[in-house]
């Protein structure tokens, strides 16, 4: 972790993952933050291969035009050098990383960007996604197939559809030049951030707190407060009135810090979740799906899309006959009581006169459990004062013969 007057870098390696495949770099024109991807295969090494590449790019330019350009060459020789390094250690195929990046050139931004890290603009207390993730579920959302909401639970969310690595011999760039104002924040994070810390709280904390290092600190926070399941790295610039070139020594933060190995004595693992962050954040703080990339093809695109439309087809499936088998257990419970309910007898009266009741003496709104099984022609007016008053009241039978042998008994009363 280090800082700059006006602008900060912080990378932590989450309570999750065992190693940090972030990288990020604040120089005096140029800012970046890649993540790797690829396990133990080598996203620690591909970001920091990138990192440390695009990095030889941090010096002044004549136009925004000219840092646009210079940062576009740089990503694309980062990932001729990534493939060079698969080439020489095998073990490494498949590895590959994610890049945003930012140059300022006087009141101007260049950016060049690739892959799901973001750029992010804070300017008078609204905050702005700058970039588009290259994802399939960025893909669906754009396409209208599903929502932001279910795009940060669905399935393939994993899935970038463009990074730097050994994929791609010409990987496309996103680039653009962006207006700057005095007071604003920019913001480059990996998804260690965006994809576990709501914009809402973002925009809180860059509103709230006023130094870039303070700030950054604490979006690390509230990422790791949501059990930071996977690397966070943030790269957070305050624009001034200044012409932009700081002072300041360049840092690496993250994998580009350390020194580049290859090669592990034993494979990664990842660090058992402990039971408070599981209790308190039990949707949040589970194992990321490692990031790989599947090539964006049309007609791959459309392979998966298919594929996606299945699913949802098998889980409409799948929540129709819950349903309905839901509502076949309520029915069969319904009808299993309403036939315990028929198998009760009682005595009451039933025009003027006794009768035998079958059912209990309860309704369920306006559903009564009872009805009238025979009406005799014992008048109640006719029985003993005390057993017209437990007539009325009714008398509960064990079964039929019992209500029967009761309504004797009130006859030969009543014949009395």
């Amino acid at each position: 972790m280090a800082t700059i007057p006006t602008s900060a870098a912080v990378s932590h390696v989450g309570k999750i993952r065992a190693s940090n495949q972030d990288s990020g770099y604040l120089g005096r024109n140029l800012y970046l933050v890649a993540d790797g991807m690829g396990g133990h295969a080598g996203g620690d090494v591909a970001s920091h291969i990138a990192a440390q590449r695009i990095a030889e790019a941090d010096h002044p330019y004549a136009t925004p035009e000219d840092a646009v350009a210079a940062l576009e060459s740089a990503l694309i020789a980062a990932n001729g050098l990534l493939a060079e390094t698969v080439f020489d250690h095998n073990e490494l195929t498949g590895m590959g990383t994610t890049v945003s990046a930012l140059a300022r050139v006087h009141d101007k931004l260049a950016l060049a960007h690739i892959g799901d890290s973001r750029v992010y603009r804070f300017r008078g207390g609204e905050l702005e996604q700058i970039t588009t993730d290259h994802t399939f579920v960025q893909r669906l959302v754009e396409s209208g197939r599903i929502t932001p909401e279910e795009a940060a639970v669905h399935p393939r969310r994993a899935v970038l559809m463009r990074v730097l690595g050994d994929v791609d011999a010409s990987p496309e760039i996103d680039t653009a030049i962006l207006d700057l104002q005095p007071g604003d924040r920019w913001l480059i994070c990996s998804d260690g951030l965006s994809g576990y810390v709501t914009e809402e709280k973002m925009t809180q904390v860059l509103g709230t707190i006023r130094t870039a290092q303070g700030a950054a600190d604490r979006l690390v926070k509230e990422s790791l407060d949501h059990g930071a399941p996977d690397n966070v790295t943030v790269v957070l610039v305050d624009i001034d009135d200044s012409d932009g070139a700081s002072g300041a020594p360049p840092i690496f933060v993250g994998s580009a810090a350390h020194p580049l190995t290859f090669g592990k004595e034993e494979e990664e693992v990842r660090r058992p979740i402990r039971l408070p962050t599981l209790l308190l954040h039990p949707l949040k703080a589970v194992p990321p799906e490692d990031a790989h990339f599947e090539p964006e093809s049309e007609s791959y695109l459309d392979e998966l899309i298919e594929e996606d439309r299945r699913r949802a087809i098998r889980r409409r499936i799948l929540w129709g006959v819950g349903v309905g088998l839901a509502a076949a257990a309520i029915v069969l419970a319904g009808w299993l009581g309403y036939r315990w309910t028929q198998m009760h007898y009682y005595v009451g009266v039933d025009g003027g006169n006794v009768a035998i009741f079958q059912g209990v003496q309860q309704s369920i709104g306006p559903i009564s459990l009872s009805h009238v099984y025979q009406t005799t022609s014992i008048p109640v007016d006719d029985l003993p004062t005390y057993q017209q008053e437990a007539v009325e009241a009714t008398i509960s039978a064990d079964s039929l013969r019992d209500a029967h042998d009761i309504v004797d008994r009130l006859s030969a009363a009543a014949g009395d």
